[in-house]
């Protein structure tokens, strides 16, 4: 598993083009998961998670991952699961104080975040591990979380459109008026 996970964090450019496509997917779903129900969705796409990154990242399955802001490393498979940057006892050539034969996880993530198009987000200061989310999918969170934020702001488009025009519908009616009805429609006369 660990040669697989060095694997990953090198090719890390790759497979961050392949986690924007999935995401890319799974908010396109959003519509199909919204009316399955997301709880009936969460099983089987944590356990296809739980597959896939287990294998590829070495995954814990925090239910919050922050892969593609660690250069493909996971934080999590760090002794000490440090989410911030390296402990202060990383050995000569970036091995692990705890682990000496493991390289440090984060000396590797900043390996990986060099080579990814968006490595500057490993600056960014991560939240604490919330462990009520330990297990459930991450990647079906995150996509549902994105879907919510393109409903709203297709909305606030809508309503910024309408607000926009105010007296539209003062000044321009609806439909065309109607025009005067004939006598024989409204005294139900007959005759032509």
């Amino acid at each position: 598993m660990y040669r697989v996970r060095l694997f990953a964090i090198r090719k890390a450019r790759s497979f961050e083009w392949l986690y924007r496509r999935l995401e890319a997917v799974m908010v396109a779903c959003d519509p199909l998961f919204r009316r399955i129900g997301y709880n009936r969705v969460e099983r089987p796409v944590a356990f296809v998670e739980r597959i896939t990154k287990g294998f590829l990242f070495d995954c814990r399955m925090c239910g919050q991952c922050v892969l593609s802001s660690t250069g493909m490393s996971c934080p999590m498979n760090c002794p000490k699961q440090l989410r911030n940057g390296p402990c202060g006892g990383v050995r000569p050539g970036g091995f692990c104080e705890v682990i000496p034969e493991m390289k440090c996880v984060w000396t590797l993530a900043w390996q990986g975040a060099a080579r990814m198009k968006g490595g500057d987000k490993i600056r960014e200061v991560l939240p604490p591990v919330d462990r009520s989310l330990q297990g459930s999918s991450s990647w079906l969170r995150v996509s549902r979380e994105k879907a919510a934020k393109l409903r709203e702001a297709r909305e606030a488009g809508r309503t910024a459109l309408a607000q926009a025009f105010p007296n539209a519908r003062v000044i321009e009616p609806a439909s065309a008026p109607l025009a005067e009805e004939p006598r024989r429609a409204t005294t139900g006369d007959t005759r032509k």
